[in-house]
């Protein structure tokens, strides 16, 4: 859903493998939105690095052959592709270990990933990428390019500080929670509010934000887009495991709203796309468009 228009992309982050009891998938928050984006007619570039080991060849070859531009993503004989244990709960929700020192850890720009970012329309990003001041510091370089930036609020304890946080906000032009994370930076920030749209509010206040999403789990997700609130309330799924389901609501969401899109329509089809990567095994599962429009319909 993009209204015909192709819109540019470069996601900045981690490239990883997710380890689950049986079997081990390609992951990492910008990878899945770089896919999720290009399943849905994008063109885009992924920013990362990974050890110079038969891990991260498997990554890029993986990459690759799903249509992603690799060029920038880098090779480390220092560090090893990154790695996170998956535990899955009765209801499918995921825990995380992410193990430290990795690979995209210490990503440095190259001239092709400053390029790749100058002829984008987008720079989608997140904040476990800033645990370590090597990618962090590649990263404030990007966002002093002129892009619209998109921020993944993406929480994984110990791994982040509420300064960072908020400056990684401050840099964004389009920020997404899930109501978890607002609720927990927004109390940080010693917000007097507890429900969802005045604490989203308070955001905006606060970083001069314009564009803000939070998404509810299997409730949906607010938009704030231009001045107006917009809600769904979210399609009923069996789920799988939620691993991936918020990165690729994420990239249906942006996918749809820069292209045009009417907002209401965009966050419908994002919450469908959310669901249905919810309803199967890993992150990165394929939809049709037909099971979408299916889901919207019901």
């Amino acid at each position: 859903m993009n209204n015909g228009k192709k819109l540019n992309a470069v996601a900045y982050g981690e490239v990883l493998w997710d380890v689950f009891a049986n079997e081990k998938k390609i992951g990492g928050a910008p990878l899945n939105v770089a896919l999720r984006m290009k399943t849905l007619g994008c063109e885009v570039a992924m920013i990362s690095c990974v050890g110079n080991d038969e891990d991260g060849e498997a990554i890029i070859s993986q990459v690759k052959s799903l249509g992603l531009k690799t060029d920038a993503i880098i090779k480390s004989e220092d560090f090893p592709t990154g790695l996170v244990n998956v535990t899955l709960n009765e209801r499918g929700s995921a825990s995380y270990e992410i193990s430290y020192p990795s690979a995209w850890d210490k990503i440095v720009l190259n001239d092709l990933a400053r390029n790749s970012v100058n002829n984008a329309d987008v720079l989608i990003y997140g904040s476990l990428v800033c645990r370590d001041q090597v990618s962090r510091q590649a990263l404030e370089e990007l966002l002093e390019l002129k892009i619209y930036k998109v921020f993944d609020v993406n929480l994984r304890k110990p791994h982040y500080s509420y300064e960072m946080l908020e400056q990684l906000m401050h840099s964004a032009d389009f920020i997404k929670f899930n109501d978890e994370e607002l609720l927990e930076i927004t109390a940080a920030m010693e917000s007097p509010f507890t429900s969802l749209e005045d604490n989203m509010n308070f955001i905006a206040e606060r970083t001069k934000v314009k564009a803000i999403c939070v998404t509810r789990g299997k409730h949906g997700a607010l938009l704030m887009w231009e001045g107006q609130l917009y809600e769904n309330e979210g399609y009923p799924v069996e789920v799988a495991d939620t691993v991936g389901a918020g990165d690729s609501f994420l990239a249906a969401l942006i996918a749809s709203l820069l292209t045009g899109i009417a907002p209401q329509t965009a966050i419908d089809f994002a919450c469908a796309v959310g669901a249905l990567v919810a309803e199967a095994p890993g992150a990165n599962p394929e939809i049709s468009n037909s099971r979408i429009e299916n889901l919207m319909i019901r």
